[in-house]
């Protein structure tokens, strides 16, 4: 391999006195560079996220319990432990809140709790009382509250010693008033009630632990830690690690950046290098002539290898660094967006740090290096005798390393495919994503021998449409190589472009027909923050109304075939599997909705094949804040994606979530009973409803789109940018037609038919690998075939063609220019 020393002559003049001949190389590596450094950025902001403690702020330790499931992975030398964020939050056992005010240096401990009460139609939010020395709170009337009593707001109208009703997650209560304070809509119980109330007695958020004078942080931290052990889990956190006990979205939040960062930056890094280093082949191949010249006239192969070398080297670098510059303004764009659908605690901040950057410059010089290498190493080898004849002729569209990896590839695709259309759920989405890879990967490796077969086949019927058509067959036929560096860019454009945004549009049409088809409810109650505790039974109770089931929307931890945990949606049910059948046609396959009890569950078909479990069978499961079940199936059904792929009892979720209210209520009634019902939420018919969308989802929707575009988006500008490239280049053999007689109209003609021949190419091969990835994928995810919106796919090829035209007219009309006058 060569290697760079102090630029030569050679490369400095070339880049001084040719820099057009660079212009496509640079854009080329500046946009692999934003790319690859937005994600970099977003990778590590996820794996350093913290946030300042701000509950927690004069406590300066915290004990909480590890967020995270653990699975041991493999077995030996390569075990790994797997951790999965619990959709909820994992709580502590109260007793240990003794144990950590027994640490010597701690002042107290204060067993921390928060959860939701209800007033009326007002939301309050829950605390104990002891919890006011660490928000400063001070009463202005009254006393502490003990047993039975309550510490308002100075804006409830009860005043002290008055009774108020509260509707807690332990059910509908009677307090006396004891006190009022400034804080806005928070209550305070007394501490051990506090506990009692929040639907999970006997356990507690946090424990903040307070120092004694002169205890260091440290200290103090070492003692709670050896005082509480290794109970539950407990984990000990002091300084910024506080946030993260205070916080319990910023372990989904970090897992999701390092989703986003390290997976689709994988992705987009090596589809952002493929490219860039196609650009800059191709760029050293469109200098063939030049270089068989140097040979000719006594160039050594290591003179011209350090010339390319010192070429990359001296346009690397700055276009790297340049491309950091659009690389932070989309990290924080694309930051900032999930900061507001929710994904990320405002709390948390993007950081931008010198490591992705130097990584992002490192890898655009190693890029630019390495496409120069390989596409340097023919000219560098040809004897100079035979250097200018070589160069004038197209080179053979196989290659002794590339046909043979390319071939391989292409098996290797095919193999991915036939083992996602095998098997079901995730693990065939999972190796649908190994098609996609390697067919993109044969493209690139068997561009030359794709692109003289799709110049075959198509143009065949160009030659029947004149002259013009007839060149640009034969030009397509003979040029097969500048054919495939144009081909490649669009093929990737339209291939992930489709994938993830006919995937994101198949899966809302089957959720939304599973939604229309589920319902079978005459009427729904919702409220976006949970109704009362008691809604079910008052509205079981109010006449004329058959049937009332209430909807508790959560997610729990279903094992994969791969021994990870996986976040699936659930929803638990206030009421009787029998009842449940007359309000939501599940569409059962096996068992029965009405063997649905305590300790009991029915599952979606797709979590059903991917589990392989079935009717009887046990289902080892995480509930919300991470507790282990094993609840006996009794029913697979197959509308889950419409309403939740894990059906069980409200009883044996409620007691494992924040929020324990339903979301929902399925009625049968009357609409004169639908109309009193109007007192415990909005009350809609059954074809205005639509399910609130679960937040994942609604991410996971943004994000393939976003994907898609950021992906398509790179691969559409490279495309553009190797179609100008080819397109200059060609100056030469533009005036050449131009001399032996051909119109300047016969020569756009020849243009405009090879930019037709290769998007048109482009496109059909992008889209069939689009297929080959959907229709497994979509049928594991979903159980039905891809749904592809013409008017959305007409918009794809319409703007790819489009795109393709404009990018060899325009040029080819500037190199024309020149030749106006000639005949």
């Amino acid at each position: 391999m060569f290697t760079p020393h102090v630029p030569n002559g050679l490369a400095r003049a070339a880049v001084r006195f040719k820099p057009s001949s660079f212009v496509g190389t640079f854009v080329a590596l500046l946009l692999a560079a934003a790319i690859v450094s937005a994600c970099g950025i977003l990778l590590e902001t996820g794996l350093r996220a913290s946030v300042p403690a701000d509950r927690y702020a004069k406590a300066p330790v915290v004990v909480a319990a590890d967020q995270q499931v653990h699975m041991t992975v493999g077995s030996g030398e390569g075990a790994y432990d797997a951790a999965t964020p619990v959709p909820d939050t994992v709580r502590l056992p109260e007793s240990l809140v003794g144990k950590a005010a027994s640490a010597p240096g701690a002042a107290a401990a204060i067993g921390d709790v928060s959860y939701s009460v209800r007033q009326d139609d007002t939301l309050l939010t829950a605390h104990g009382w002891g919890s006011t020395a660490l928000t400063g709170a001070r009463l202005l009337t009254g006393e502490a509250p003990g047993t039975g009593e309550v510490v308002v707001p100075t804006g409830t109208d009860a005043r002290v010693g008055e009774e108020i009703i509260l509707d807690t997650p332990a059910g509908v209560r009677e307090f006396r008033v004891a006190g009022t304070t400034a804080t806005e809509a928070t209550v305070w119980f007394a501490d051990r009630q506090a506990v009692q109330l929040s639907g999970h007695p006997g356990r507690v958020d946090a424990i903040a632990v307070l120092a004694a004078r002169s205890t260091p942080t440290g200290t103090l931290a070492d003692q709670v830690r050896e005082a509480v052990g290794h109970t539950a889990g407990a984990q000990v956190h002091t300084g910024d690690d506080r946030g993260a006990a205070e916080d319990a979205e910023l372990a989904g939040a970090k897992e999701g950046l390092v989703g986003l960062g390290g997976s689709f930056g994988g992705v987009a890094t090596m589809v952002a290098v493929f490219t860039a280093a196609g650009t800059v082949a191709l760029s050293v191949g469109q200098r063939s002539r030049e270089f068989a010249l140097l040979r000719a006239i006594g160039a050594t192969p290591r003179q011209l290898r350090r010339t390319i070398a010192t070429e990359s080297l001296l346009v690397a670098p700055l276009a790297g660094a340049l491309g950091c510059l659009p690389g932070i303004a989309l990290a924080h764009w694309w930051f900032g967006q999930l900061q507001n659908m929710g994904a990320i605690p405002e709390a948390v901040a993007l950081r931008v740090s010198w490591l992705p950057l130097t990584v992002t410059v490192a890898a655009t010089m190693l890029t630019a290096l390495g496409a120069g290498y390989f596409a340097a190493r023919r000219p560098s080898k040809t004897k100079p005798g035979l250097a200018l004849a070589q160069s004038a002729v197209e080179r053979p569209p196989f290659g002794w390393i590339r046909t043979p990896l390319g071939i391989a590839a292409l098996a290797g695709g095919v193999a991915f495919a036939g083992v996602a259309a095998s098997t079901s759920g995730e693990d065939a989405a999972n190796a649908a994503l190994g098609v996609v890879m390697f067919f993109m990967l044969a493209v690139g490796l068997l561009g030359p021998l794709i692109a003289r077969i799709c110049a075959a086949v198509i143009g065949f019927p160009l030659r029947a449409t004149g002259a013009s058509g007839s060149l640009a067959a034969a030009n397509s036929r003979t040029n097969s190589r500048r054919l495939a560096s144009a081909i490649t860019p669009i093929v990737l454009a339209m291939a992930f472009s489709c994938t993830l945004v006919f995937m994101h549009t198949s899966e809302e049409r089957v959720i939304a027909h599973q939604q229309r088809d589920a319902v079978t409810a005459d009427h729904i109650v919702s409220a976006p923050a949970g109704l009362a505790s008691d809604a079910t039974e008052r509205a079981a109770a109010t006449p004329g109304v058959k049937t009332a089931v209430g909807l508790l929307r959560s997610s729990v931890l279903v094992p994969t075939g791969d021994g990870q945990f996986q976040s699936t949606s659930a929803q638990g049910i206030t009421g009787s599997g029998h009842d449940l059948a007359k309000v939501q046609d599940l569409d059962v396959r096996t068992g029965s909705l009405t063997g649905l009890r305590p300790g009991t569950v029915a599952i979606d078909t797709t979590l059903a094949g991917s589990t392989k479990l079935g009717t009887g069978d046990l289902l080892a499961l995480r509930l919300p804040d991470g507790t282990k079940a094993t609840p006996k199936i009794v029913a697979v059904y197959g509308r889950g994606l419409g309403t939740g792929l894990v059906t069980l009892p409200a009883a044996d979720l409620s007691t494992h979530v924040t929020s324990p209210y339903v979301s929902e209520l399925l009625v049968r009634a009357t609409p004169a009973a639908a109309q009193k019902l109007a007192a415990l939420g909005t009350v809609t018919d059954r074809t205005g409803y639509a399910a609130a969308q679960d937040q994942s989802r609604e991410i996971n929707a943004w994000a393939n789109t976003t994907m898609a575009a950021v992906l398509g988006g790179f691969a559409a500008v490279a495309a553009v940018n190797t179609l100008v490239m080819t397109v200059l280049d060609r100056r030469r053999e533009l005036t050449m037609l131009r001399l032996v007689g051909s119109t300047r109209r016969q020569v756009m003609g020849m243009i405009r038919w090879e930019a037709l021949l290769v998007t048109v190419a482009g496109a059909a091969i992008g889209t069939g690998i689009a297929l080959a990835t959907l229709v497994p994928m979509v049928k594991g995810l979903t159980g039905e075939s891809p749904y592809i919106p013409p008017t959305l796919y007409g918009s794809f090829l319409a703007a790819t063609i489009g795109l393709g035209l404009a990018a060899m007219t325009v040029p080819a009309r500037a190199a024309l220019r020149g030749t106006t006058e000639r005949p």
